[in-house]
């Protein structure tokens, strides 16, 4: 009977094995180190293209602008607070509104910092509470440092008021100015209440409580108890302009019918000092403190 023939297993090369282990380091090493070395020199060149110099430190970098000037904008409707509902859930206002704390808080920064030689206050509003109006003048009155409205589209009512307090105003001729005036109008319901078979349960303690609800009708002694607090916000209004602006108080109540002028006619009547924008403003601001403007906003 013939041998079966058998397979052999070879002999495991211990040798082998670690001289290709010891060559696969060598390699991995070299590709790691080219590797780190390429990539250092990109971030070099990306650093050098943004910084557009050789190389600079990171601490020099700033993203700041240098100014001298800082710049606060009242727009939309002027309120002494916003609501916090009225911001959205990045903390960005949702409404066309400006508050007087925060106003007044900014021109309070303002004077507290050295490098400002000077405040401006951007105007494009057309009214809101006498409360907030009052507050922004006398903080722009109060204020050590040179202070300028400047009106865009319209300065008017409350938001004029707020302008009065600085020390020289610009309004564009094109511009809406004044409005000297208050106002408690509203809708009334009533009657259409009535003919959709809605009716006004009046319950409160006191006898003028639900005056001016416009789910009922105003009545005469109603009417002449809100009329009399209007007349005193509106005297209380040329008083603080006539002040506020040097003029005499019955010139200003002359003025003082609620209507707008344009920029012309405001500065004619002494409601604003100059005409021009904002490269008019910088112009006037640059000789006022000495050197070239720079506005932070």
């Amino acid at each position: 009977m013939s041998e079966i023939p058998q397979i052999k297993p070879k002999r495991f090369n211990v040798r082998a094995v670690a001289t290709a282990i010891f060559y696969f380091l060598i390699i991995a090493t070299i590709a790691l180190i080219w590797f780190v070395a390429w990539s250092a020199v990109d971030i070099w060149i990306s650093t050098d293209d943004l910084t557009g110099s050789d190389w600079q430190d990171t601490e020099s970098l700033s993203f700041e602008p240098e100014c001298n000037v800082f710049g606060i904008e009242l727009r939309g409707e002027l309120s002494t607070y916003i609501s916090p509902e009225n911001y959205d859930q990045d903390g960005y206002p949702i409404v066309d509104q400006t508050a007087s704390e925060d106003v007044v808080y900014y021109i309070e920064q303002a004077e507290l910092d050295e490098s400002v030689k000077a405040i401006v206050l951007e105007v494009d509003s057309y009214g809101g509470y006498p409360v907030a109006a009052e507050e922004i003048a006398d903080a722009l009155k109060s204020a050590s440092k040179p202070t300028v409205a400047f009106i865009r589209g319209g300065g008017a009512s409350a938001a004029y008021w707020a302008a009065s307090g600085a020390d020289v105003i610009f309004a564009s001729k094109n511009s809406d100015v004044g409005s000297i005036g208050v106002t408690a109008s509203y809708l009334d319901y009533s009657r259409q209440n009535q003919d959709l078979g809605i009716q006004y349960i009046a319950i409160s303690s006191g006898k003028f409580k639900d005056a001016g609800d416009s789910d009922k009708p105003l009545t005469a002694e109603e009417r002449q108890l809100i009329q009399r607090d209007v007349d005193i916000l509106h005297e209380n209004f040329v008083q603080a302009v006539a002040q506020n602006r040097g003029l005499e108080v019955e010139v200003v109540r002359s003025l003082a019918d609620g209507s707008t002028v344009l920029g012309q006619a405001a500065l004619e009547q002494g409601l604003i000092d100059q005409l021009g924008g904002l490269p008019a403003v910088k112009a006037y601001l640059a000789e006022k403190i000495g050197e070239a403007v720079e506005i932070c906003w």
